[in-house]
C-alpha cells in the first residue's frame, strides 16, 4: 500500500481569482474540485480524508493570497 497527500483548488477558489489574479488556479469552475467528487474519486481508498477550507497561499508569484483549496489524504 501507500498514501495519496493531494491538495487543489475548490470550486469555491473562483470567487478569489476572479478578484485576485495572483491567487492562481482555473478561472473554469469545471477544472476546480468538490468535497464530493474527491471522496467519490478516491472512494477505494481506507482511512480517507478529505477537506475543504480557505487559506493564505504564499507559494511563488502566482499563488499568494486567499485561496480555497481541497487536501485529500488517504491510505492504499
Amino acid at each position: 500500500g501507500g498514501t495519496l497527500i493531494l491538495e487543489g483548488f475548490s470550486k469555491s477558489h473562483i470567487q478569489f481569482n476572479s478578484v485576485n489574479e495572483k491567487a492562481g488556479g482555473p478561472k473554469d469552475v469545471s477544472m476546480l474540485f468538490s468535497k464530493e467528487e474527491m471522496a467519490a474519486d478516491f472512494a477505494d481508498l481506507t482511512e480517507i480524508h478529505v477537506t475543504e477550507l480557505e487559506t493564505e497561499l504564499e507559494e511563488g508569484r502566482y499563488h499568494v493570497g486567499k485561496s480555497a483549496v481541497i487536501r485529500v489524504v488517504g491510505k492504499k
